[in-house]
């Protein structure tokens, strides 16, 4: 017996390690965001330049203008996005040359036709554009739209009379004298990385539209022809809102974000350990398989991991602890009633299964919400949440409770159970009287929900730059002071609303106006030659902010009637009134300790209070599997004093795996605020409130709630 459990343990430490092993090398190609690796980053709207309305095609071509241009500075890692119907979104993470970079991306596209000496033969008004065809032969070709016949005529007359096999028309894609030649790039012509799009022999002139034939692929001619496109195209790029992070910033948030996180992640483990004994240990464990799965099918699908990323894995843990903590209480309820380990940790299994998947379910839907509503980094955050939310139903339930019946099954543990998960053979549940606690508590959420409430109507938030619209500038030195950064931007010209030093040598700047393109480099340049300074600026137009606000509230909207009918249809309507109730809770209760304590509200608040809705929610969703468990299991009428005594019962049930859950959730958050980074301190400390709220609505509110309602509609039959 001995020997089969040591054998069992052995190999399961093994496996744990060889995949570890095999595993982490696949992350040395991981993308970072700007946050963690610096670099600039810019959203444009696009228009068309003579005020027709924008097509999908325009867009489209837009996006290949972009991508030539972005090709052209070396980034080996760009991320261009189409956002909506009218914006592209660029990404140049590692870029350390942000006014390059800028005057890159904001160059003219432009094809031009010239023969093989590199004259000017045509520019491309004289076309409307190109799309894939198929010559004679049914091989693909690109056809030529001819908007100006007569110059078309007159440019490839001039070609096809040319002596020495010179009769060749060749397409340029922003060429440039001195620099571009066909003499000197003949020979990558028609090659992706070239600016030489094409070279046709021309055999007689064309006064209508013509087909260009050669040995192309189907995909070099579709290629070629949304070259011709992006270089004809009639669109205007505004700049609306813009980020550069220094890269030095970037490493250095890097790893103190890793260091916080791997910290956070062995303080759960040693809790664990603490708490479950030998069951709390292997689930710690199989953390760590939890951890490089989600990197890996994150990495898999191309995610560019950030700051807010890093954050939902992080939570990720806690989630995937609670599915652990759940069980593992089941089973030392099964076995205070002095079952065996083996049918205990059966039992506790299958009783503990609808409140992991309701939990994990309730979570996804909101992750889902934030996907489809998010821009840029909440949509990262999202994709990580929803990674974690599989991993976790795969990893901490399939794959752990698979590993754990194992080392049950050898019999080990069948006479000391206790060293399996530790447990009291008398139960230690403690008793609340919450039904006996409603007036109390009803009437001191109240007081404080209305204190708090014209608090922040009266005070309002610290606005970040994302919902306030204007510029924010960050500025690294250590011979300035506040006083003299006030004085250098009133020298500028621009209007300061906040200076807040920091302890770093960081100085952060608050202005009214959205700085334009030369501005930005008017700043740069002013701070690095007089201070030797580098500085981050962040910029956000009104355009943005309005769309912002209005995906915010739909964002929280949706995710609460999507609950409503999830919870309706897995318990019942009263059951979803209730945990509404206990979740406007939670986010008023989040919201009004930001404008108590004047923390900054920015997109990633957003993120943070869909969080608290799904985390809160999984507290709640615990409370009510219990209610209605211990309800179906009474006989007779039901009756109010029925209905007190399930609610007192279940709400004692799950009181300590509601703490448990919190507390196994509050390590890895409160080890970012305290070693990680200040990007994501805002979303930290939205959490560690949110879960405060979470836990007390869940054990003090939603549950009375659910009483009253149900008890008036007893009182009406």
């Amino acid at each position: 017996m001995k020997k089969n459990f040591a054998k069992r343990l052995l190999i399961f430490l093994l496996v744990l390690i060889i995949f570890s092993l095999v595993y982490i090398p696949l992350f040395k190609d991981m993308k970072f965001g700007l946050d963690l690796k610096g670099g600039f980053e810019v959203l444009y709207q696009v228009k068309r330049s003579d005020g027709k309305n924008l097509t999908n095609d325009d867009l489209n071509s837009t996006y290949d203008v972009l991508k030539r241009n972005v090709d052209s500075l070396g980034v080996t890692e760009p991320e261009i996005t189409i956002e909506g119907d009218d914006r592209i979104r660029v990404k140049l993470a590692g870029v350390t040359d942000i006014e390059e970079a800028r005057k890159a991306l904001s160059s003219v596209a432009n094809v031009s036709f010239r023969d093989v000496n590199d004259n000017l033969l045509m520019d491309s008004s004289v076309i409307k554009g190109a799309r894939l065809s198929y010559d004679e032969s049914g091989k693909p070709a690109i056809s030529l739209q001819v908007a100006d016949k007569e110059k078309f005529l007159e440019a490839t007359t001039k070609v096809s009379q040319m002596t020495n096999n010179e009769n060749v028309m060749v397409i340029w894609y922003n060429f440039e004298s001195g620099v571009n030649s066909y003499a000197k790039d003949k020979d990558t012509c028609g090659m992706e990385s070239s600016v030489c799009l094409s070279a046709a022999t021309v055999s007689q002139g064309f006064s209508s539209d013509v087909i260009i034939t050669g040995n192309f692929e189907k995909e070099e001619a579709e290629a070629l022809a949304t070259s011709i496109n992006a270089g004809s195209i009639s669109t205007k790029l505004t700049e609306i809102s813009s980020q550069n992070v220094d890269a030095s910033y970037g490493e250095g948030v890097l790893v103190k974000t890793f260091v916080a996180g791997l910290a956070g992640m062995l303080l759960v483990i040693i809790f664990m350990t603490a708490l479950y004994k030998f069951a709390g240990f292997i689930s710690g464990l199989n953390l760590f398989f939890y951890m490089l799965l989600v990197m890996g099918v994150f990495w898999l699908v191309g995610g560019v991991l950030s700051l807010p990323g890093i954050a939902a894995l992080v939570l990720g843990i806690g989630m995937a602890v609670d599915s652990c903590v759940i069980t593992n209480e089941r089973i030392k309820e099964e076995l205070r009633q002095g079952k065996s380990l083996t049918t205990a940790y059966e039992n506790g299994n299958k009783e503990s299964w609808s409140s992991i998947f309701d939990a994990n379910a309730t979570t996804l839907i909101v992750a889902i919400v934030l996907f489809i509503f998010g821009e840029s980094s909440v949509k990262g955050f999202a994709t990580m949440l929803i990674i974690t939310i599989f991993a976790t139903m795969f990893v901490m339930v399939f794959v752990n409770r698979l590993v754990l019946k194992g080392f049950v099954k050898t019999k080990f543990f069948e006479k000391k159970p206790n060293s399996f998960v530790r447990y009291e053979k008398k139960t230690k549940n403690i008793k609340i009287n919450s039904i006996g606690l409603i007036k109390k508590c009803f009437t001191i959420t109240l007081i404080y929900l209305v204190l708090g409430g014209i608090y922040l109507g009266i005070n309002g938030f610290n606005l970040g730059i994302d919902f306030r619209a204007g510029s924010d500038v960050t500025i690294k030195a250590n011979n300035i002071s506040e006083a003299e950064i006030k004085k250098d931007f009133d020298k500028l010209g621009y209007e300061v609303v906040s200076v807040n030093k920091q302890e770093n040598d960081e100085t952060y700047v608050m202005l009214n106006t959205e700085l334009k393109e030369d501005e930005i480099n008017e700043v740069n340049n002013y701070f690095e030659s007089n201070y030797n300074a580098t500085t981050e600026i962040n910029v956000v137009t009104n355009v943005v902010k309005q769309d912002l606000i209005k995906n915010a509230i739909y964002s929280v909207i949706i995710a609460m009637i999507a609950i409503i009918i999830y919870i309706s249809f897995r318990f019942k309507f009263t059951y979803a009134i209730s945990s509404i109730v206990a979740l406007i809770h939670d986010v008023l209760f989040v919201m009004i300790m930001f404008s108590l304590f004047n923390i900054e509200v920015n997109v990633i608040f957003i993120a943070a209070i869909l969080t608290i809705v799904g985390y809160s929610i999984n507290n709640t969703i615990v409370v009510f599997d219990r209610i209605r468990e211990n309800l179906s299991k009474t006989k007779g009428k039901i009756t109010r004093e029925t209905l007190k005594e399930v609610v007192n019962d279940s709400i004692s049930g799950t009181f300590t795996r509601s703490i448990y859950t919190t507390v196994t959730t509050l390590i890895p958050v409160i080890c970012l605020i305290s070693l990680g980074s200040k990007g994501i301190l805002p979303f930290n400390l939205a959490m560690i409130f949110g879960l405060v709220a979470g836990c007390y609505s869940s054990v003090l509110l939603a549950g009375q709630m659910w009483y009253l309602i149900e008890s008036r509609k007893l009182k009406k039959k």
